[in-house]
């Protein structure tokens, strides 16, 4: 290698490194009109590109890298999540495929490693679950916990799709999972709240939302939950006995629908209906916006 192909190379990774990415590609694309033969060249430029979001011009740019080396694991997770991003996921689970029986154990042991695999089936659950394919998204989101399950918002995704699909005992397993991985992630507290509440654990449920509040003053959800059992219980009190408490089933999905939707202002605005209807069903719950 001569000299000047040396310092191209020294200077497009220090600019890549920083995210300098213009001046990275400017250097780059010198190498490239001397030789096509270094594998890291075209997947550099091939995150630059995807950044851009030229996603075709990213994907021929992995692809090259891997052809130059087959074991590149960076370029094949690179190469799986745009084929992901271009709608062509049984490509990328076929890149996927190759990277597991790359490793010997058949698992992953790096974290990066990890991470961008999990982030990819989450983007798939995703995918299939705005096309209605609720089982299949669920099966790829349970892939993408099972390589990060410390990942606080990949176990609440998960959560609220098992709450979502009807299995609120495991939507409680998944959400208390997202509190242990990370203790101030508020939402996690406010979501188990309403999933043990709606299990019948009233108390359980206070107490995770009155955490939520030390974490972040300003929940205006856990504030509305609280409102509402408080509602329940001065209604049971006026009356002079303990109402029967309904089924956890007939918490009522369209309010829970309504709230998913709401804006900060229009949740406030649902307050008095919510607490009113709390009185009539001990057991009705509502949850917060997951996005």
């Amino acid at each position: 290698m001569d000299d000047r192909l040396k310092q191209l190379l020294v200077l497009g990774r220090e600019h890549y490194e920083r995210r300098e990415y213009d001046l990275a590609e400017h250097a780059l694309r010198q190498i490239l009109e001397k030789t096509d033969r270094f594998a890291d060249v075209f997947n550099m430029l091939g995150v630059i590109l995807h950044e851009r979001g030229d996603f075709l011009a990213a994907e021929a740019h992995f692809e090259r890298a891997v052809q130059l080396n087959e074991h590149y694991t960076e370029a094949l997770l690179n190469l799986a999540v745009t084929y992901n991003d271009l709608g062509k996921y049984e490509a990328a689970r076929q890149v996927y495929s190759r990277i597991r029986r790359g490793d010997g154990e058949g698992g992953l042991l790096d974290p990066f490693a990890r991470g961008k695999l999990a982030n990819m089936h989450a983007d798939l659950a995703k995918a299939y679950a705005e096309v209605g394919c609720m089982q299949e998204a669920i099966a790829e989101l349970k892939r993408a916990v099972a390589l990060c399950p410390t990942f606080a918002d990949l176990q609440l995704r998960l959560g609220t799709m098992y709450r979502e699909a009807g299995n609120m005992g495991l939507a409680r397993e998944h959400y208390a999972a997202a509190r242990d991985a990370n203790p101030k992630y508020a939402p996690a507290r406010v979501l188990l709240g309403v999933a043990l509440l709606s299990l019948g654990a009233s108390d359980q449920a206070i107490a995770e939302w009155r955490e939520a509040l030390t974490i972040d003053p300003d929940n205006m959800t856990a504030k509305m939950y609280l409102r509402m059992v408080e509602a329940q219980r001065n209604s049971r009190t006026k009356d002079g006995a303990p109402r029967e408490s309904a089924p956890p089933s007939t918490v009522r999905n369209a309010t829970w629908d309504v709230l998913d939707e709401a804006t900060p202002t229009e949740v406030t605005d649902l307050l008095s209906t919510a607490t009113s209807d709390a009185a009539e069903d001990p057991d009705h719950a509502a949850r917060e916006s997951n996005s």
